[in-house]
């Protein structure tokens, strides 16, 4: 360079809030509900950040709500296609769901994210646990076939039932 010194403008460091618990299951629901607060409002101050969005759809599956989970996972997914932990945690919302088929494909997803060994591991460690309850007693059960007739055979077996009870 011709000797001048180039300044380099960098954005100040996002810190996520801290999580104020060890235990999930020990969190009272008003702890809960201020945490999501917080969380909403650094989401609205900082909406490209991928990973408070991530941290909310956590905190919103803590809170039993599903909605606004899965709209925040997948905002966070969308933000940032290449975060491990926002693909780690929409695969592990399906899977809690049991939407195992969806819950394999973003695991993969995420497996392929991983950038070290623990990373790897957990992904790992969902993948089959996915796995087992696809191959084991939960079956994934997709509606590809019409329940019509099904249907016009159950109401014509009631039909009979209640003809016949009231015949004499």
């Amino acid at each position: 360079m011709t000797g001048e010194l180039v300044q380099t403008q960098q954005a100040p460091a996002l810190r996520l809030p801290p999580v104020p618990w060890r235990d999930p299951h020990t969190v009272s629901p008003t702890q809960l509900a201020h945490y999501i607060g917080e969380l909403e409002r650094a989401c609205e101050a900082n909406p490209q950040s991928a990973d408070l969005h991530t941290c909310l759809g956590m905190a919103h599956a803590m809170n039993y709500d599903v909605d606004k989970s899965m709209d925040s996972l997948e905002n966070a997914v969308a933000l940032d296609p290449d975060s491990f932990w926002a693909q780690l945690k929409y695969a592990e919302l399906h899977y809690r769901l049991r939407v195992l088929n969806k819950a394999e494909q973003e695991t993969l997803k995420a497996l392929g994210l991983a950038n070290d060994r623990w990373q790897l591991l957990i992904a790992r460690k969902q993948l089959q646990d996915i796995r087992t309850l696809k191959n084991g007693c939960v079956r994934n059960v997709q509606w590809t076939k019409p329940l019509t007739g099904p249907a016009l055979v159950l109401s014509a077996m009631l039909l009979l039932i209640f003809v016949a009870m009231t015949w004499k």
